[in-house]
């Protein structure tokens, strides 16, 4: 596959939470048929994670992210700040304990974030501040901008992406491929019409296309197991 360039809009990663990082392995085998590479840490938050490269043609540095709160750590977030993704809201830990490991979010790749959160706010959608992260990888540090807010809510339960813009070195460059590739992306919600607005004006109409239902972001994914599907709570 021909080198991709992260600096143009994208379907950037999915986000699969869950209670612990064996139990996030142990679900990627049985439910999609391969084991996901190696991740990191994340000092900001206390989370650290696996991956899992899903690139296609469309949408060429995706990728899977198995994430879970690392209960050795103490995220250097302010007091009283909250993890992103919704990782400190007690009903959704509850049902990722009960349940398994679950998609939880999706997260839109952009190339200047500042620009496109100050376009989100405009249509009263408060995506949050951007705020620097990094973690270390073997071949030094891998850093980004994301949008976090202070209360760290994903919104629209989940379907509203968070919003990242990659440093220098994306993370898909190193990952190799997995035999998983993202088939299609689907956000379904009560508010179809402002979340369709809110992609077309970040240059994601063309990736994704929210409809009017109840509340479900879903991934199609093809695996070693055939077409999966991983979808919200």
């Amino acid at each position: 596959m021909a080198a991709a360039d992260h600096r143009v809009p994208s379907i950037d990663h999915l986000v699969v939470m869950a209670a612990d990082l064996a139990q996030g392995v142990a679900w990627c085998e049985a439910t999609l048929g391969v084991t996901p590479g190696p991740g990191g840490e994340h000092p900001l938050m206390g989370t650290h994670n696996r991956l899992l490269k899903i690139a296609t043609a469309e949408h060429r540095t995706a990728y899977l992210e198995i994430i879970a709160i690392n209960p050795i750590a103490t995220p250097s977030i302010n007091t009283g700040a909250r993890r992103w993704f919704d990782m400190d809201y007690p009903v959704l830990r509850s049902h990722v304990a009960e349940h398994g490991p679950q998609l939880t979010h999706w997260v839109a790749g952009v190339p200047d974030i500042g620009t496109a959160v100050a376009a989100l706010a405009s249509q009263g959608l408060d995506r949050g501040e951007v705020v620097q992260a990094s973690r270390a990888m073997p071949g030094g540090m891998l850093q980004w901008q994301i949008s976090v807010r202070t209360d760290g809510q994903r919104l629209f339960d989940g379907c509203l992406p968070t919003l990242i813009q990659w440093g220098d070195t994306h993370p898909t460059s190193a990952m190799p491929e997995s035999g998983i590739t993202l088939h299609s992306l689907h956000v379904q919600h009560p508010q179809a019409e402002t979340l369709a607005s809110a992609c077309n004006t970040l240059g994601l109409s063309g990736l994704v296309a929210p409809t009017r239902g109840p509340a479900r972001l879903s991934a199609h994914l093809q695996t070693p197991k055939g077409l999966v599907e991983i979808h919200t709570p």
